[in-house]
C-alpha cells in the first residue's frame, strides 16, 4: 500500500479512541495516512498488534513506557515473541523520563529496562522508539539514553532508534545524528517557535513527523484530541520552518519513515 503520509508515533489503542477508533481508521485509509501505534506496557502491546492485524495501514510498537517500570513487569520472552510479529515494526517506546521523577530508584529501573529494550532490538533486528523527556532545564533524559546507546552500537552498529517528539537542543541533535540515529516531531511545532533552530538543522534524511495521538494536537485543533488525521499538519510545518517545498518535504519524510522502520 502506498502511503500519503505516516504518523510515525500513536496511541490508536488508548481509550480515547474507543467511541470511533474503527470510523477514524476509515478515513486515515480513505486519505492515504497510516501509523504505528505504540505499546506502553505487555497488554497494550498485545492490542496494537492486534489491530495492525485487522488494519493494513497500521503498524505496532511493542515495549514499556520508562514512567511505568515501577508497575509494568518486562519479561523478555514474552516481549520477544510479540516483537518477532511482521507487523512490529520497533522496539519500544523506552528510555528515560526524569521530568516528574529524579529518584535513584526510577532512574536504576529505567536503566535496567532500556537495556532489555536494546537487547530485543538487536535481537530481532528492529529500531528503538526512543522516550526521553529531561528534567527542568536540562538536557539529562538525552545524555543518558545516548551514552547507553553509543555503548550498544560498538559491538552492534546496526542498532538504531529514532527520538521521538524530540524537544532536545542542538547538542543533542548532533549526538543523534553523530550515531545514525533520528528524530521525529509532533504538534508542539505548530504553535511554539522553540522548535524551529533545531527542525531548521536536522539532516533531511534523518527527520519525521508523528502526532504522539490522542496527545499533544497542532494547530487548529490545539486543545481538542489529537489523531493520526492531523498529521500532515506536522508534514506542512516542517517544511515551512525549513522554507522547502511541502511536497518535496513530504516525499522525503514518507521515505525516511519507510526506510527506518522497514513499512
Amino acid at each position: 500500500m502506498n502511503f500519503s503520509y505516516i504518523d510515525i508515533h500513536s496511541h490508536l489503542n488508548f481509550k480515547d479512541f474507543d467511541e470511533d477508533r474503527e470510523s477514524v481508521i476509515q478515513q486515515m485509509k480513505d486519505e492515504g495516512i497510516a501509523t504505528i501505534s505504540v505499546g506502553t506496557d505487555l497488554a497494550s502491546s498485545i492490542e496494537v498488534i492486534r489491530l495492525s492485524e485487522i488494519h493494513d495501514n497500521l503498524f505496532a510498537c511493542v515495549g514499556v513506557h520508562p514512567t511505568d517500570v515501577l508497575e509494568s513487569s518486562f519479561d523478555y520472552e514474552e516481549f520477544l515473541e510479540l516483537a518477532k510479529h511482521p507487523k512490529v515494526v520497533a522496539i519500544g517506546e523506552c528510555g528515560f523520563d526524569y521530568f516528574r521523577d529524579q529518584s535513584d530508584e526510577l532512574k536504576n529501573k529505567q536503566k535496567e529496562i532500556f537495556e532489555a529494550h536494546i537487547k530485543l532490538a538487536i535481537e530481532v533486528g528492529k529500531p528503538l522508539m526512543i522516550h526521553a523527556r529531561a528534567s527542568k532545564g536540562t538536557q539529562d533524559a538525552y545524555h543518558d539514553t545516548l551514552d547507553i546507546l553509543k555503548y550498544y552500537q560498538k559491538e552492534h552498529p546496526e542498532l538504531l532508534a529514532n527520538f521521538h517528539f524530540f524537544a532536545g537542543d542542538i547538542g543533542v541533535l548532533e549526538r543523534i545524528l553523530d550515531i545514525g540515529c533520528t528524530v521525529s516531531f509532533d504538534g508542539p511545532i505548530t504553535f511554539a517557535r522553540d522548535y524551529d533552530e533545531v527542525i531548521q538543522k536536522c539532516s533531511y534524511m534523518s527527520i519525521m513527523a508523528e502526532t504522539d495521538s490522542p496527545f499533544a494536537a497542532p494547530n487548529p485543533y490545539r486543545g481538542k484530541r489529537n489523531s493520526p488525521l492531523y498529521v500532515k499538519e506536522i508534514y506542512n510545518k516542517i517544511a515551512e520552518i525549513r522554507g522547502e517545498n511541502e511536497e518535496e518535504v513530504r516525499l522525503q519524510i514518507n521515505q525516511n519513515a519507510q526506510n527506518f522502520f522497514n513499512l
